[in-house]
């Protein structure tokens, strides 16, 4: 039987950087074949000078029709392996495939950056370009709850899409911030700064510190992050655009971890009102319940009865 092997990269692999397997094809095969259609996309030209220097000579074929022989796809194309495949299949030739690269977790983010930076050249998308970071709050407020509820419903598809919605958000202010003609800053800015915090605020793992237990974890969280931000209150730095439910357990949280004493509940009328959710926000605390996320709970209950209600009337 005919035979035919197909060495797949991936777009996000720098030109020569392959597998020993990839490589191995490559140079035993002296003449390999880059499938590039009429009219398609030519691959990185410095896969030609790498193919060049390692003694590899390259066919460009505009058809899958004679399959035998060796591919190289740059792309890592699964549509290209699929077609390839299938006419191997017709032909009776048998095709092996070698991975001659592998994306590390994460590589995907790369093109997203890419797809942001294409959207907000000169060329892109009108839209994109005229966004700034203050245009862009609501719809960072607004991808965060939608996260908030896919977790709370349960739908995983859902959270799939609405982290991915959350994490353009990230990209998008990072992408806006890179054009700052006085301050600019980059996504690996961003990603950088969360590295090194992380690691900072995890000796027990990159340094040899001790934390047996996740409340070590979070005490000593809280020591370090005091030490950094040198706040004057342990109320400091809650933000003051959270809702008032959750900023008042933000509040109480950060209160009571200080020692201080926490509210008491007042009478309820008038303007005790305040005070008396308030109590509540502290009572919940006490018994282990995020209060803004029971209220959205009880919320979706009242709000289901009252559908059911609309409709038996």
């Amino acid at each position: 039987m005919s035979r035919a092997v197909l060495v797949q990269a991936t777009p996000r692999t720098p030109a020569g950087l392959l597998t020993a397997a990839g490589w191995d094809a490559l140079r035993s095969a002296g003449t390999v074949r880059v499938h590039v259609p009429a009219g398609g996309t030519e691959p990185d030209p410095g896969w030609w000078q790498a193919l060049a220097d390692a003694g590899v000579d390259v066919v460009r074929e505009t058809s899958l029709a004679d399959v035998p022989g060796t591919w190289f796809d740059p792309a890592g194309d699964d549509a290209l392996a699929g077609a390839l495949a299938r006419a191997a299949v017709a032909a009776g030739v048998e095709l092996e495939v070698v991975l001659g690269a592998y994306d590390l977790p994460g590589a995907r983010l790369l093109d997203l950056v890419a797809v942001m930076d294409r959207l907000r050249s000169p060329g892109g998308c009108p839209w994109d370009a005229q966004q700034t970071h203050e245009s862009l709050l609501r719809y960072l407020v607004e991808e965060a709850y939608e996260v908030v509820e896919a977790v709370e419903t349960g739908d995983r598809d859902h959270l799939v899409e609405e982290l991915g919605d959350l994490l353009l958000q990230v990209v998008f202010h990072a992408r806006v911030g890179a054009e700052h003609a006085e301050a600019p800053f980059t996504v690996d800015d961003v990603a950088a700064g969360i590295v090194a915090k992380l690691v900072r605020r995890h000796p027990h793992v990159f340094a040899g510190a001790s934390a047996p237990t996740a409340e070590h974890v979070d005490a000593r969280w809280e020591e370090l992050k005091a030490q950094e931000k040198q706040r004057d209150s342990a109320l400091d730095g809650v933000p003051p655009a959270l809702p008032a439910l959750a900023r008042a357990d933000k509040l109480v949280d950060r209160a009571t971890r200080a020692g201080l004493p926490a509210p008491q509940p007042a009478a309820l009328g008038g303007e005790g009102v305040g005070e008396h959710l308030l109590a509540v926000v502290v009572a919940a605390r006490q018994h282990g319940v995020e209060p803004e996320g029971a209220l959205r709970e009880a919320l979706r209950r009242y709000e289901a009865e009252v559908r059911a209600a609309e409709r038996a009337g």
